[in-house]
């Protein structure tokens, strides 16, 4: 029986759509912390954007809370690998950028609660 409107059976071929594979995503790079904030860095607001072509590549814009931040040559490929470990994933492109300047409004407000700033 098929689980979409293509007819592909998704389940039983392991074909994942873009939208759960999005979803995939999503959840892997709320695995990657920053070493001195006890929240994930989705929560953070440090990733910028999220894109996952038909081919299953991917690519993420991120940035960190400062550009001196100790982690900034580790975070972005830790990034990286936990997306390419999604079996889905064909590819995977982390772009660190500056532009626009993160701040704290950029954060979730379960990262405001966790770090009690609301």
């Amino acid at each position: 029986m098929p689980d979409d409107v293509s007819g592909q059976v998704l389940e039983q071929t392991g074909v994942v759509d873009n939208e759960t594979l999005m979803d995939q995503v999503i959840e892997a790079i709320k695995t990657v912390y920053d070493p001195e904030i006890p929240v994930n860095i989705w929560e953070l607001g440090l990733v910028y954007r999220v894109n996952v072509d038909s081919e299953k590549n991917v690519e993420v814009d991120m940035t960190l809370t400062a550009p001196s931040c100790p982690v900034a040559g580790e975070m972005p490929m830790q990034v990286q690998q936990v997306i390419e470990n999604l079996d889905a994933v064909k590819s995977c492109r982390v772009e660190l950028v500056w532009e626009p300047s993160w701040h704290p409004g950029m954060m979730s407000e379960e990262a405001r609660v966790a770090l009690d700033m609301f």
